[in-house]
């Protein structure tokens, strides 16, 4: 198939989401996107690894790597979010890339990137979005919030970015119950799985 769509994919972790896009595409020839770039917001990140072995080049794009040493400690938050979110966007113009996926991406894309990219950025949130969405809410801290709140279910869901934080058009939702005795990994573990399918979905839809 060409006329690809050429992707980007943001990482900064184990890379288990990214690694069901390689999967996905390597299983089907029909696929409609190929992943130009993995760009991570850590250098110690394994989903480097992953694009190592599946052949994708890897990018660092942390406040170091971006602003210089000594910038990056005088920064704000707010700076070294902005600053990178501008690399990053340089680097998807320079390479021509048309959809940007947020997979356990951990830093707020921010600025023009937002505008540039608009309707063609999507994240992955470990949660049912509007619930438990928001500053903070990431990770094992979603599950524990779940718990907390006595939810009979919980899941994943896939959402356009925009200018707040999981905020944007929800595309795909994945649900699974929660169980009586689940705890942060059960519940994750639970998850995990619905987490590979709804990404994959999800940028398949943005690639129509």
């Amino acid at each position: 198939m060409t006329n690809k769509k050429k992707i980007a994919v943001l990482v900064s972790g184990g890379g288990t989401n990214f690694q069901a896009l390689i999967d996905y595409a390597n299983t089907h020839d029909d696929c409609p996107y190929a992943i130009d770039v993995v760009i991570s917001s850590t250098k110690n990140a394994f989903a480097l690894e992953r694009g190592k072995k599946a052949g994708i080049d890897q990018v660092i794009k942390s406040p170091f790597s971006v602003m210089g040493k000594e910038n990056a400690r005088n920064a704000t938050r707010e700076e070294k979010n902005q600053a990178v979110s501008n690399s990053i966007l340089e680097e998807c113009k320079s390479r021509q890339i048309d959809i940007i996926v947020l997979a356990g991406y951990l830093s707020v894309l921010q600025g023009k990137i937002i505008q540039e990219y608009s309707g063609k950025i999507i994240n992955l949130h470990p949660a049912l979005l509007p619930k438990f969405g928001g500053v903070g809410m990431w990770g094992h801290n979603v599950h524990e919030a779940v718990l907390a709140a006595g939810e009979t279910e919980s899941g994943c869901t896939v959402h356009l970015v925009d200018g707040g934080c999981d905020t944007g058009k929800i595309l795909v939702q994945k649900r699974v119950p929660v169980l009586p005795g689940d705890d942060v990994d059960s519940l994750y573990g639970r998850i995990a799985p619905k987490e590979h399918e709804a990404i994959v979905e999800g940028l398949l839809m943005l690639c129509k």
